[in-house]
């Protein structure tokens, strides 16, 4: 058993120190520089080439072609018409994404990006599956 002047000076010590917990949900949280957050997209980049759909370990990535495709451009005279660029959706299922930024270092444009965002938690599980590019 310990004894009581030894307990009591352990209490008196550490009234003063720093608390070693943070008060998060009422401080905002501090969050490392190579933090491993969400998952975004950015439509002008994807080329739609699926690199990122063939590394992702828990199938939780889709690359679909876009219902809103660009018009194709004005023909320039004595050229051949160029195609227009096509459009790709990114539908993540964040509930199953382990966060292991694979596809982000395999994008080949850069169209997948890590973010910050962490406050993920959702009663609905539809909420976890997001469609960017719509």
């Amino acid at each position: 058993m310990k004894k009581p002047a030894r307990v009591f000076s352990e209490v008196i010590k550490h009234l003063f120190k720093k608390p070693a917990t943070c008060a998060y949900p009422f401080e905002p949280a501090r969050i490392m520089p190579h933090f491993r957050g969400r998952i975004a997209f950015e439509q002008d980049k994807c080329i739609g080439c699926q690199m990122c759909v063939r590394v992702c370990p828990s199938k939780a990535i889709e690359i679909v072609l876009s219902k809103d495709q660009p018009p194709a451009p004005a023909p320039v005279e004595g050229q051949p018409a160029a195609p227009a660029k096509k459009l790709f959706d990114c539908i993540m299922k964040l509930d199953h994404c382990v966060f292991c930024a694979q596809c982000v270092e395999t994008c080949p444009k850069k169209a997948l990006i890590m973010t910050q965002d962490f406050e993920l938690a959702h009663v609905d599980r539809k909420e976890l599956r997001r469609h960017y590019g719509k």
